[in-house]
């Protein structure tokens, strides 16, 4: 259960979280992205492949950190970038 976090079981969890605890580690994984130590090492190795990437690159589009990330989804598109996209 979330890397130990709050017990070993969804019960155990559910006696021993607060539902106020429960919405900060939300905010927290919202932000932070996985508890996952696998996940966390592939986003950490992807920036710095990203800032490498970006700083040699030539012309172009810049390179995305999610290119460097295999087990992560792409984010949709807000409409704010697609607008800029247009132009």
């Amino acid at each position: 259960m979330l890397n130990g976090i709050g017990g070993c079981t969804i019960a155990e969890a559910q006696c021993r979280l607060s539902y106020e605890e429960v919405q900060r580690w939300a905010l927290y994984r919202k932000k932070r992205g996985s508890l996952h130590p696998g996940m966390r090492i592939e986003r950490s190795t992807a920036l710095l492949a990203t800032l490498y990437a970006n700083a040699h690159r030539g012309k172009g589009s810049p390179v995305k950190i999610t290119d460097f990330m295999p087990h992560e989804e792409e984010p949709e598109i807000t409409l704010k970038d697609a607008m800029k996209s247009w132009q």
